[in-house]
């Protein structure tokens, strides 16, 4: 069966620059949207469910607003033995959380879901990227951070770039979803939504 080019409007639920480089390589035109949804990990909530539910959030809220389009939402939280590790914001914040990392395996859960509210499509998916951080000094930790200032990455560092550096391995099956948008599984999604890959 051949899937009939979609009319609806394509919208990123995001206004990460991160994400919308990610999807911009599909080709595809999109739009984007900021959600409005609060952030704030309920109690006693671990690293994926959150994930999960705030991608989900995400796009479910722009959805409300744009009803004829396929929303795509996504969220990333560092997973660190347990706890999550959100955007550190701050420098002071960022040598806290990579103090932390240093020579641990830190878990990134980047969850991603599409909807769309006039057919009543909606799906969620999560990708699991495994790093393993080398063993860190408060030098390294400072010379990074004043190169790449990656203040708004959750666990204060950019595998794209210089952050590379700061690990030992990672291990992942969709090479995008570190960076904040594991565009395997979105294609596969956007192709269940009735959108045409390549």
């Amino acid at each position: 069966m051949t899937l009939v080019p979609s009319p609806r409007p394509l919208i990123l639920g995001s206004t990460s620059r991160y994400r919308r480089e990610l999807l911009s390589r599909l080709g595809l035109p999109f739009e984007s949207q900021a959600p409005d949804v609060d952030e704030t990990p309920q109690p006693g909530e671990t690293p994926q469910p959150l994930a999960k539910r705030l991608a989900l959030a995400k796009a479910r809220e722009v959805a409300q607003r744009f009803p004829d389009a396929i929303v795509i939402g996504s969220d990333q939280v560092a997973d660190l033995n347990g706890q999550p590790l959100g955007k550190p914001l701050t420098h002071e914040r960022a040598i806290a959380q990579l103090t932390q990392m240093s020579g641990q395996t830190v878990v990134f859960h980047t969850a991603v879901a599409v909807v769309c509210q006039a057919s009543g499509f909606e799906t969620l998916e999560v990708a699991e990227i495994r790093t393993h951080f080398r063993a860190l000094t408060l030098a390294e930790i400072e010379r990074y951070l004043l190169a790449e200032q990656p203040y708004d990455c959750a666990g204060s560092a950019k595998s794209e770039g210089l952050g590379i550096s700061l690990l030992d391995s990672i291990v992942n099956d969709d090479p995008t979803a570190l960076i904040g948008l594991p565009l395997i599984r979105t294609c596969h999604m956007l192709r269940q939504a009735g959108l045409q890959i390549p």
